[in-house]
């Protein structure tokens, strides 16, 4: 583990502590959660648009192509 000191706001801090109580944890845990959440997300963003940029409209619609041009069946209707 490692030892941070972060300036954050009050009202920021005191809605944290509140929050953290609320789901029955400490601030440093509720804190950790949060800043992993963050990360997934950006990493995540950062995955899909690596993987975008590897694709093409040309096989997209290749592959598009291949699905028959049918009618759903009843449970599959919007």
């Amino acid at each position: 583990m490692s030892l941070m000191n972060v300036n954050i706001p009050e009202s920021l801090r005191l809605r944290a502590e509140s929050l953290a109580q609320a789901d029955g944890v400490t601030l440093d845990q509720f804190i950790a959660t949060a800043l992993a959440e963050k990360v997934a997300v950006l990493d995540a963003d950062t995955y899909i648009q690596k993987r975008a940029a590897r694709g093409s409209r040309e096989k997209f619609e290749r592959v598009l192509a291949k699905v028959p041009d049918v009618e759903p069946e009843a449970h599959d209707r919007l």
